[in-house]
Formats: structure tokens, sequence, C-alpha cells
């Protein structure tokens, strides 16, 4: 599953673990895309890695502190602390590979 996470949320739901969240916008056609891959994922390692969901345009905030300027950005954290940035539309296989860095 893949939970929605806000500005007020967003560090306590990425503090622990390995965390993947999708930055992304409803009118954001990459996003559309990207979407069912990360639930798809969500599915798959759910048990490994937390997955979240942040509308950029109802939480500019976050975006805006971690310097997300395009979307869909997938940001995955460490315990708490950033280790990559997934830029534009990825493949499972290849988010697959950049989350089994971390686990």
């Amino acid at each position: 599953m893949v939970a929605a996470t806000t500005d007020k949320t967003f560090t306590t739901d990425t503090a622990s673990g390995v965390t993947l969240t999708d930055f992304w916008a409803t009118w954001c056609g990459p996003c559309r895309m990207q979407s069912p891959v990360v639930e798809q994922l969500a599915d798959e390692m759910g048990d490994k890695v937390t997955f979240n969901k942040m509308d950029v345009d109802t939480n500019p905030e976050t975006a805006s502190n971690f310097g997300i300027m395009s979307i869909p950005t997938l940001l995955v954290k460490k315990d708490g602390e950033v280790v990559d940035t997934l830029v534009g539309y990825h493949s499972k296989e290849q988010i697959q590979q950049t989350l089994a860095q971390y686990l």
C-alpha cells in the first residue's frame, strides 16, 4: 500500500527503515505513468520498504526543502537520511535495483 504523506507528517513517515516517497501532481502525465509502478512495488516489497506519495501542489514545503524541481521525483531515505533521488519516470526494475542497495 502507498500511504499519502503531507508536509506535517513527512518527517515522521520517513524516519525509520527504508522509505520511498513519490513526489507527484494530478496534472503530471509522467506521474500518472509512475504511480502504478510504485503501487506494484508497494504490493511486492511493502514488508521491506515503506511507500509514500506526496502531492507537491498541496504540500509545497517538503518538495522545496529537498530542492525538488521536477516531478515525478522518487526520494529514497534510510533511517531518516536521504540516500538516493530518482527524477523522472523509472521502470519497476530500475526502482527495485535502487532500493536493493539499501535493504
